[in-house]
């Protein structure tokens, strides 16, 4: 294995990690998917080359290297590669080029997968016959990926990935930027898909029927016994999608051009879904490779990576999922170079309840005992950073996490202190809190944001001109009109706030207004039921 598949400063448990990924020769993964079954299917369905020559569909060169590399004896096609690698690069190539009936397409992207898997060092021949011909050995494999059946696609795309990361010779920009948004297009839109049929699966079951519980994320890939080929769905080949993502984003300069095309969010939009635990482990084994660059680790929680990852942690019962979302908290609390930003990462953590599930952990049993050392460190830094976290601090990382709740930061005594603190920064904490009043769905947030708006501009003098001028106000009045009456409530006291001069006159109608029309009303500042 090269060096260069081994993530940016791999210590020896990932070198060890990656490389037994790698060394298998066939992963379960690839023995469970779609693709796999469907190739083993192809491998039985031979194809007559007689007459493709016949009819002059393919040259007598051509012919007579498929028909002797065509063969069971693995011995012979070595043989035949070590005599004959550039017409080995050429008829492939040619075969791709002119051949248009999908079965036989398929058959012959089963035959190239095969020879790439038994050596990885026969990528080199197609780098070797490009160079030669001064082409490009991207363009016939990338044109494939325009094909409408969903086997020929995912089968180049995984044979696009094995030459790209077996190779010396790196992806080509423009190619890489191409083939990476082909692979982010294609998981969200295969995601896409999942979801509408699961939605489609749950309307069908009707308010009577067996509802889903917590096995939703336990949704299964696999081939109905009914269904022809053609009928395969192509969300049903996720799992190969993101298994060319691990593959590519282990190589450094790939992670790099992975972000610019947007990738982490679609990685994080898919992972927020209803998926199983395979494609959960694999997406998030795609954010831990990400995170072995200390710059990339840095920016990652700006994609609200901690949160989202939390979540799946707190609800994951396979240890595997377990184990490689607890390596990535690691790797954003080690790798970043900036002190400040691995604090933030920690306090984020504190914020999401990681340490909570930490400490359940610690009481199960783990067949990797290396589970264990990533649950101790954690729990030391998670557990320091506590212990040094000020209320501004706490409060910033709600915040930022867009996940609000009535915690002790959201009283009056912390706004004494510092609302001013939330002009820092061009005014940063307040554009989210104003962010978070225009697009979340969730009434407990928008409620504890309208709170926050109302004593931000109770306690800062310019408090009301600064969030008109940030578009607050306007957001603020139209929640006076929401269908959940804890909003409404909150609302209703942030315009006034906003609305009113003399603080002390307000302060004793709310007192009075307390103590008899809304004797039920939750109290600002204490815990209020919110919807599902």
């Amino acid at each position: 294995m090269s060096s260069s598949q081994v993530p940016a400063g791999a210590d020896p448990k990932i070198k060890e990690i990656i490389t037994s990924l790698d060394d298998e020769k066939i992963d379960m993964l690839a023995a469970t998917s779609v693709l796999q079954q469907r190739a083993t299917d192809i491998r039985t369905q031979k194809v007559n080359w007689q007459s493709y020559f016949q009819s002059q569909m393919i040259s007598q060169e051509d012919h007579q290297f498929i028909v002797a590399f065509d063969v069971q004896d693995s011995t012979k096609r070595e043989h035949l590669l070590q005599t004959n690698r550039m017409q080995c690069a050429q008829t492939f190539l040619n075969l791709l080029g002119h051949v248009s009936k999908d079965q036989t397409l398929q058959y012959i992207l089963v035959l190239i997968d095969d020879m790439l898997q038994e050596d990885r060092t026969r990528v080199e021949i197609f780098h070797e016959y490009a160079n030669k011909k001064k082409e490009s050995v991207w363009g016939p494999f990338l044109n494939l990926l325009n094909r409408q059946d969903g086997f020929i696609t995912n089968m180049t795309s995984r044979i696009i990935a094995k030459i790209a990361c077996w190779s010396h010779t790196a992806m080509e920009r423009s190619d890489l930027h191409f083939y990476l948004t082909w692979l982010k297009d294609q998981l969200k839109m295969q995601y896409d898909d999942l979801a509408a049929a699961l939605a489609k699966s749950d309307a069908l079951k009707g308010p009577g029927g067996d509802q889903p519980t917590e096995t939703y994320t336990e949704v299964s890939f696999s081939i109905d016994e009914h269904q022809s080929p053609t009928e395969i769905t192509n969300n049903e080949y996720i799992q190969s999608v993101a298994r060319c993502l691990q593959m590519m984003l282990r190589i450094d300069e790939y992670r790099f051009a992975f972000v610019s095309v947007d990738g982490i969010s679609t990685l994080l939009s898919v992972l927020s879904g209803r998926v199983n635990f395979q494609v959960q482990y694999q997406l998030v084994f795609c954010l831990w490779v990400l995170t072995f660059n200390p710059l990339l680790a840095e920016k990652m929680n700006k994609f609200n990576v901690i949160p989202i990852l939390a979540d799946i942690l707190s609800d994951s019962v396979k240890e595997k999922v377990t184990r490689i979302i607890l390596a990535v908290f690691r790797n954003l609390i080690e790798k970043p170079e900036d002190a400040q930003v691995a604090k933030e990462h920690c306090i984020a953590m504190v914020q999401c309840k990681v340490l909570k599930q930490l400490n359940i952990l610690e009481q199960r049993k783990f067949d990797d005992e290396d589970v264990a050392g990533d649950i101790e460190f954690l729990t030391e830094k998670l557990q320091s950073s506590v212990q040094d976290l000020s209320s501004f601090d706490e409060y910033a990382t709600e915040i930022k996490s867009g996940r609000l709740e009535w915690s002790p930061v959201h009283k009056s005594k912390f706004w004494r202190e510092n609302a001013q603190r939330l002009n820092e920064k061009n005014f940063e904490l307040l554009r989210i809190l104003i962010h978070l009043l225009e697009q979340s769905k969730d009434p407990l947030v928008l409620s504890v944001a309208s709170y926050d708006i109302g004593e931000y501009v109770r306690h800062y003098p310019r408090g009301k001109d600064i969030i008109e001028q940030l578009g607050g106000k306007q957001l603020v009045m139209q929640l006076l009109a929401h269908e959940d009456p804890n909003v409404r409530y909150e609302a209703l006291l942030a315009v006034q706030k906003l609305m009113v001069h003399n603080w002390e006159y307000l302060g004793k109608q709310l007192e009075k207004e307390q103590s008899s029309d809304n004797k039920n009303a939750p109290k600002s500042g204490v815990t209020v039921p919110g919807k599902a």
